[in-house]
């Protein structure tokens, strides 16, 4: 049983350096402009060998997707210990950004991706419901504490809202500025904007906490 398992393990490690190396290769050039044959040869292996894998481009970026929405949806299941304050929401907004930026590719050709990939399309629809979801149970917990005051149809349309500007932010980027390649800054400036959101709707010390983590993460007046 030992030496089956041994002999199990350079394939699942192929496996994961395919998967890194997609991955890295979609980030940085887009997934449209990624080939089999690329990631072949930046592994340095056979067209073949990444088949014995994967028998498609597909296979690798399901496989990615899966990894992808393991990870939101962990970030999505907000905390129900407590009523969240303005810095829970802001430190949820970043970890929820840095996993879009981990997995931009996704988000760059969203369109392009779920046009294609039922399982992608019925996927990403369940992440959008949930991040609605959660966002709405957040907004819920600051009107509970008296941080915020709005009424179910405005929390709900700035939960949609919220979520639309985190899903397309980098699009927003790129288009903005698609000579600078979009970097890490981007997480900053793109959570800023999706809490703005909210600011109107905050009152008293939220509002004035508000204030104080925008020149804390926004120094120089970034937009």
């Amino acid at each position: 049983m030992g030496d089956k398992n041994a002999a199990r393990k350079p394939p699942r490690r192929t496996r994961e350096r395919i998967l890194e190396a997609s991955l890295r290769l979609f980030n940085e050039y887009g997934e449209p402009n990624v080939t089999t044959q690329l990631i072949s040869d930046d592994l340095g292996i056979s067209p073949g060998n990444l088949y014995y894998h994967f028998r498609s481009k597909d296979e690798i970026i399901e496989s990615l997707f899966a990894d992808f929405e393991r990870r939101i949806e962990d970030t999505l299941a907000a905390p129900e210990r407590r009523l969240p304050d303005v810095e829970d929401v802001w430190l949820f907004l970043h970890l929820v950004f840095e996993s879009v930026w981990d997995y931009r590719f996704l988000y760059r050709d969203l369109t392009e991706l779920i046009s294609r990939n039922r399982l992608l399309e019925t996927h990403f629809q369940r992440i959008l419901r949930h991040q609605i979801h959660t966002a709405e149970l957040i907004c819920d917990g600051l009107v509970a504490s008296g941080q915020m005051r709005a009424s179910r149809a405005e929390i709900h349309s700035l939960a949609v809202t919220m979520t639309m500007t985190a899903t397309y932010w980098l699009n927003f980027e790129f288009v903005r500025e698609p000579r600078r390649p979009v970097d890490a800054a981007a997480l900053g400036r793109g959570a800023f904007h999706v809490m703005s959101l909210a600011a109107p709707y905050l009152v008293g010390r939220s509002r004035e906490l508000f204030e104080q983590l925008a020149q804390r993460y926004l120094p120089d007046g970034a937009t």
